[in-house]
């Protein structure tokens, strides 16, 4: 990597970053970005170039059921659109 894409990747997650928890919130996106974002993209793209319709979303609301168990600057994390999608039974464990 070029120092030039080096301080472009570190202005677009930190960017002013004041504080620790700045900090942590801009290395959580580019993790996201990385393990999640990319690797997704890249399947969306197969799928279209095979003809196939695709959609894409960013699901970012925070659970109820997540208050006390998850910390606070977690959004909403890897599968909690299930209970939105699917219903309140696949939270709960009751199937």
């Amino acid at each position: 990597l070029t120092s030039e894409v080096v301080d472009r990747v570190y202005k677009e997650y930190m960017g002013d970053a004041e504080s620790p928890a700045q900090v942590r919130d801009g290395l959580l996106d580019a993790l996201g970005d990385v393990y999640f974002v990319t690797s997704s993209l890249e399947v969306a793209r197969s799928h279209r170039d095979a003809g196939n319709p695709v959609y894409f979303y960013e699901f970012q609301h925070r659970p109820s059921s997540a208050e006390g168990f998850v910390p606070e600057f977690v959004k909403a994390d890897h599968g909690a659109e299930v209970a939105f999608v699917f219903g309140k039974p696949f939270l709960a464990g009751d199937v």
